[in-house]
């Protein structure tokens, strides 16, 4: 199975071509991340990888467990030059076209992120039982936690590059102390405001991350009773087990009661939208 974080590799595709002097346009766009999904089909093929999913982004469950969670990112996003707009707008057009014309999974769920769908079907096909291999297509680290589940590989096409960590476990549990600037998840001697008001955080220091490892089955014994609960916290947010039990069996009964459409859509679809650049390339879908 492959799995493609779709708002992860589409914006991060649209971006970079904007930063280099491309004006947002929909015909443009759909061409970048067609294209760009075509390139990992023909990297990691069906007959040696089986079907792909594309994992889409829902209302986050997380928002109601904590608040704060990437609301440091809307405020954000309205300082920058981008179009958000007009961006997701393009994004959600360019979903409605793969889930009509292309031969592809597309999953999305409500209250869910693409990263809970990423997780349930990572752990669910790549168990020794089943002996499938995943390949995760994304950028973003915290999908390194799932190479603890079976067969789990990630490659990432902003660095190029295979994602890995010696020690899955180990690179969980310190993202848990760390926390997640980037999602608006604080490090674990930090309060839940912290990205929110601007408050500095408290570091963290590595010393402390390793001695607490060894510690990990008693936690709550060795930790400061508000570390402890800030740990809490950002387990919730970060550890792709922690994802409801009801998403987790949505996100796999999506996938295997998915109903495909005929190839021969796509040089339907290629050819009604122009896309002359790809229409030479459609039997690599």
């Amino acid at each position: 199975m492959v799995i493609v974080d779709f708002n992860g590799v589409a914006v991060g595709s649209v971006l970079g071509q904007i930063n280099h002097g491309m004006e947002l346009n929909e015909n443009l766009v759909r061409h970048i991340v067609l294209n760009n999904i075509r390139s990992y089909r023909v990297k990691y093929p069906e007959s040696d990888y089986g079907r792909m999913v594309i994992a889409c982004e829902g209302w986050s469950w997380r928002k109601d467990v904590y608040p704060e969670y990437k609301a440091n990112r809307t405020t954000n996003r309205a300082k920058d030059k981008y179009d958000w707009t007009e961006i997701f707008r393009i994004l959600d057009v360019v979903i409605k076209d793969l889930r009509e014309s292309f031969p592809y999974a597309v999953i999305q769920i409500d209250r869910a992120e693409a990263d809970d769908i990423i997780g349930a079907l990572a752990v669910e096909k790549s168990t020794p039982l089943l002996g499938e291999d995943v390949v995760i297509i994304s950028a973003d680290k915290d999908f390194v936690q799932l190479q603890r589940h079976g067969n789990v590989i990630q490659y990432s096409p902003l660095q190029n590059k295979m994602l890995t960590a010696d020690d899955p476990e180990y690179f969980l549990f310190e993202h848990i102390m760390k926390g997640d600037s980037s999602d608006g998840v604080p490090n674990v001697m930090s309060p839940d405001n912290s990205f929110t008001d601007k408050i500095r955080q408290t570091p963290m220091r590595k010393k402390l991350i390793n001695e607490w490892w060894q510690n990990k089955h008693r936690l709550k014994e060795v930790m400061p009773t508000e570390a402890f609960r800030n740990y809490m916290r950002n387990r919730e947010m970060i550890d792709l087990e922690r994802t409801p039990s009801n998403i987790k069996v949505e996100a796999l009964e999506s996938y295997e009661s998915y109903k495909y459409p005929q190839r021969s859509n796509i040089l339907s679809y290629l050819v009604t939208n122009n896309m002359k650049l790809l229409i030479e390339n459609a039997g690599e879908f």
